[in-house]
């Protein structure tokens, strides 16, 4: 069986080392104390009436494109003031059509934290996550060791961002540690992009009982969001619910009501 995984993640390596042959990181480093301080998005998410994490992404490797081939800045403006906080997709162009551009762009428009949702592997992408106006980022445990997984929390730290660790399985737990912000259950297999939302039901009661956790994934069902709820979820990632259709702003606006 096809390993998605290490395909984008191989793919992810080129692109890092092409990025830092354009832009040093040293560069990088240099306009970081211009960037104003990061919200906080564990705070947004325990505060949050709906915990819906909003995701802007263009396509997935499991489902093909979408409609969203461009960014409208209108589009941001009404999914992203509903909701506390937003999440934006920025992964691989060469699997999810995400950039670091998307950032820019939803930065200025919105007042909540944004998180970059991305296969993180190199304290490079640490710094561009922190310049282009990023609050948060995405340490996906099946990506990293669990060594590499907590240096770069650690450095995430010292830059003033947030970390969601995600983990899929149980085998996954040791990479929760005092630097992990939030605690991301994916309720699709990496590997194989086999998605089962019963997964984050299955972890929920081993994972630390004062986290702040988050589901991942396959959620399309308001009544899904309660029973995640009553599990002790706090935020509820979704995406391609709202992106596939052709009103995402009043899809999600819909959804909120239902889960209220």
């Amino acid at each position: 069986m096809k390993d998605i995984l290490s395909e984008i993640i191989a793919n992810k390596r080129f692109e890092v080392d092409l990025q830092k042959q354009a832009i040093s990181i040293e560069q990088l480093q240099e306009g970081i104390n211009e960037v104003p301080a990061a919200r906080s998005m564990k705070q947004a998410l325990a505060s949050s009436d709906s915990g819906i994490i909003a995701e802007f992404k263009r396509r997935s490797p499991s489902k093909g494109g979408s409609n969203r081939k461009h960014v409208p800045k209108r589009l941001f403006r009404l999914m992203w003031r509903q909701v506390l906080p937003p999440s934006l997709f920025s992964l691989m162009r060469n699997f999810f059509g995400g950039s670091l551009k998307d950032i820019r762009t939803a930065r200025p428009l919105v007042d909540v934290p944004i998180i970059r949702k991305d296969f993180i592997i190199d304290e490079y992408q640490l710094y561009q996550a922190k310049i282009v106006g990023a609050d948060a980022v995405l340490l996906i445990a099946a990506a990293l060791k669990q060594e590499k997984c907590q240096e770069l929390a650690e450095q995430a730290h010292e830059l003033g961002l947030e970390v969601l660790l995600e983990i899929h399985s149980a085998e996954e737990l040791p990479y929760i540690n005092s630097k992990i912000d939030m605690i991301g259950i994916n309720n699709r297999n990496l590997g194989t992009f086999f998605t089962d939302v019963e997964n984050s039901f299955r972890l929920a009661g081993q994972l630390p009982q004062d986290a702040v956790l988050v589901s991942e994934s396959g959620i399309s069902d308001p009544e899904v969001v309660k029973r995640l709820r009553t599990a002790g979820f706090r935020g509820f990632l979704i995406g391609e619910t709202f992106m596939k259709t052709p009103q995402p702003a009043e899809t999600l606006q819909n959804f909120l009501k239902a889960i209220q």
